[in-house]
């Protein structure tokens, strides 16, 4: 089986870390609306890619987060956590629905994000540690892209192209760079009542970190 590998810009021969197995990480739908056509294209084709190799013979283990704290759900609970539980609840039986009718395979394990705060905070405190990221004036903790060098390099991201307000920048926080992002965003409120209480301060992760955690 080959596949074409975004590092090194060239097809190559699929070689799994362990034999026989695959570990297949998804990053999940953002449960705070219905996942429109869009949303389920990557889907579907993860499931293409999923059912190919269990085809040529692999176990495979697909692990896929819901994202189930950023701005979008906590603006669509207004804040509060009980209505935040149910919504985001909601939408994620209405994604598994979806993709049940479009017959893509349901990933071995699913996870969510507001289960791995700990994990976070530690993930985002060992950044900080080893200087590559800070704290902002208003409290949040950003990733700094000057200081990772090969930051962008495995999906080709031209550094020197990066726009302010592109994805990537638009989180409404002081930073050092428009380009860098937000790990650790601290408490506002906007957020209402929805934030943990923790060494990085009083706030909720960004959804980069998220799936890295």
């Amino acid at each position: 089986m080959k596949l074409f590998n975004t590092l090194s810009k060239s097809v190559e021969k699929f070689e799994p870390i362990e034999q026989g197995k695959v570990k297949l990480y998804t990053c999940g739908p953002t449960v705070y609306n219905f996942a429109h056509i869009g949303n389920l294209r990557t889907f579907i084709f993860e499931d293409l890619l999923r059912r190919t190799l269990e085809l040529v013979g692999y176990h495979v283990d697909q692990i896929m987060n819901m994202t189930d704290v950023d701005d979008k759900t906590i603006a669509a609970a207004g804040g509060e956590p009980e209505e935040f539980k149910k919504l985001t609840k909601k939408y994620e039986i209405a994604f598994l629905a979806d993709i049940a009718k479009l017959n893509i395979e349901k990933p071995t394990e699913i996870t969510r994000a507001t289960e791995y705060i700990d994990k976070i905070v530690d993930f985002v405190s060992d950044l900080v540690d080893r200087g590559f990221a800070y704290k902002g004036d208003d409290g949040s903790i950003y990733f700094s892209i000057e200081k990772f060098t090969d930051y962008g390099k495995l999906s080709g991201l031209d550094r020197e192209g990066i726009k302010a307000g592109a994805r990537v920048s638009q989180d409404e926080y002081t930073k050092e760079n428009p380009a860098d992002f937000v790990l650790w965003k601290s408490w506002n409120s906007t957020d209402g009542e929805i934030f943990w209480e923790t060494k990085l301060g009083k706030g909720r992760p960004g959804w980069h970190i998220e799936c890295s955690a």
